[in-house]
């Protein structure tokens, strides 16, 4: 079971999370999100150059690269390892891509130590911030594919609320946890803010 505690956006709070739950969460309930989404997966993924296909790529590589950097804990470079998916498999194997590299990251972010931390280009991190991060990457591509396909979708709150608390940790308040990921990662303006034109997060690991 995955346990959010304190996840009020805009407020530093304690959060106990069952991080690898989470990751594994995320990625099963968008590749099912995706599984059922009909469309042209050649269109650009939202305000993304990549196509559909191209954008899960990148999913795939990224989750299995935090992963990775969990697993060796360099302390000034990326890890040599890249993954991608099969440029010929249908959508439906390569979605079970991405649900097989959420379990690389989720069994890493089991496997680290609290004190455990790898180098990563905005912010040193630890199991529970590479879990966000596979989080945040998951959710907010989902989006990306989904606008693709000509669809709506919104990151579930109980996915966001734990990554925007640690990983954006000046995510303004008064909005859904889903609306404010979309706004903090430029996908979705928001009343009185507009959209943002650059941004990151901060991986680095912070006293709660």
């Amino acid at each position: 079971m995955i346990t959010a505690v304190g996840t009020e956006i805009g407020t530093e709070t304690r959060t106990d999370t069952d991080w690898a739950a989470l990751t594994l969460d995320a990625a099963g309930r968008c590749t099912a999100f995706l599984e059922d989404a009909d469309g042209d997966w050649t269109r650009p993924a939202g305000r993304l150059e990549w196509s559909g296909h191209r954008t899960l790529d990148h999913l795939a590589l990224g989750l299995t690269g935090y992963a990775g950097l969990l697993t060796a804990k360099p302390r000034d470079r990326y890890i040599t390892l890249f993954a991608s998916l099969d440029p010929e498999a249908p959508v439906s194997a390569r979605l079970e891509g991405i649900r097989v590299a959420a379990s690389f990251l989720a069994a890493a972010v089991r496997a680290a130590a609290p004190a455990d931390r790898a180098w990563h280009p905005w912010g040193h991190a630890d199991g529970p911030g590479f879990a966000a991060m596979g989080v945040v990457e998951t959710v907010v591509h989902t989006h990306d594919i989904a606008a693709g396909l000509g669809l709506g979708w919104t990151p579930p709150d109980d996915l966001a609320a734990p990554a925007l608390g640690r990983l954006f940790p000046d995510a303004p308040g008064g909005h859904t946890p889903g609306e404010t990921l979309l706004w903090c990662t430029g996908r979705l303006a928001l009343p009185g803010l507009g959209l943002r034109g650059e941004w990151q997060w901060d991986g680095s690991v912070r006293p709660v």
